[in-house]
């Protein structure tokens, strides 16, 4: 899968988000230095377009595979 484009990116970049929050929602531990809690929910919640709570870790991952499973879907239709 190659990601060329603004969209492409943009998707690239909410499986990485999903992936850190699952990382700091087990461990605590932040993907880097500027990736703070709150700026991790506040991408999630741009990406996904849902409210979330400020410290629902667990429900943004789950949101993010949400929108990450309906991009796969949407590619593969307009593949066929």
């Amino acid at each position: 899968m190659t990601f060329d484009g603004k969209e492409e990116v943009g998707f690239y970049q909410a499986v990485v988000l999903k992936s850190g929050l699952k990382l700091y929602a087990k461990t605590g531990i932040r993907p880097n230095r500027a990736w703070t809690p709150t700026a991790m929910m506040k991408l999630a919640r741009s990406i996904t377009g849902k409210p979330l709570k400020a410290r629902d870790y667990e429900g943004a991952v789950a949101a993010l595979q949400v929108w990450i499973d309906e991009q796969v879907a949407a590619r593969q239709a307009k593949e066929e």
